[in-house]
């Protein structure tokens, strides 16, 4: 019995290293993603049919958010204006694969008061986004951060990248989980009829 006792020790550490090992493995900066080519190719962008709308259309819970430099905003700073919420990191490969259209959907919607807001949850803040941008050439996105998922946390999002449609009236019209191909006449369409 005593014998037993020593391996059920032995292996309970065992496990205990194992997992501690692994949780520190985990909590290490994660790494920008620089898309190869092959990269984007794997992944496979999604129509804009795969939103699941928001029947009723309601208000998101109140959340802060941080520009480049830091300052905590909302979004009924946006009132009045059609916003697509992209909750994304540098590390995400299907949200660094879709980054190209979204950016394209950004200026395409720009004459019609909808704004992108790509809010990054890097741990590496406005830095790693700015050298993730100057590396795939994003130079029609704005730098917004949701330090440690807090935003996308409170509104209920279950992975990344997702992206919430928020209508002029400030009510959540759609919701998308995954790489989108955001630049194609009907996902330009479709937002636009949404707003």
């Amino acid at each position: 019995m005593h014998t037993t006792t020593r391996r059920t020790a032995l292996a309970a550490a065992g496990a205990l290293a194992v997992g501690t090992l692994a949780a520190v493995t985990l909590r290490r900066k994660p790494v920008p993603t620089i898309l190869t080519p092959a990269m984007a190719e794997s992944v496979d962008l999604q129509p804009i049919t795969v939103m699941h709308p928001t029947d009723p259309p309601a208000p998101l819970p109140a959340a802060t958010f941080n520009d480049a430099d830091g300052k905590p905003h909302s979004l009924a700073e946006f009132t009045g204006k059609g916003l697509l919420i992209n909750l994304w990191a540098t590390w995400c490969v299907p949200c660094v694969a879709e980054m190209p259209a979204l950016q394209q959907l950004a200026a395409t919607l720009a004459g019609d008061d909808i704004l992108v807001l790509p809010m990054s949850s890097d741990r590496g803040g406005a830095e790693a986004v700015a050298k993730f941008y100057a590396a795939h050439d994003i130079t029609r996105l704005p730098i917004w951060l949701d330090p440690k998922g807090a935003a996308a946390n409170i509104w209920g999002a279950r992975g990344l990248p997702t992206t919430i449609v928020i209508d002029r009236q400030g009510r959540e019209r759609g919701r998308l989980e995954g790489a989108i191909a955001w630049s194609t006449p009907d996902s330009i369409a479709a937002i636009r009829g949404l707003m």
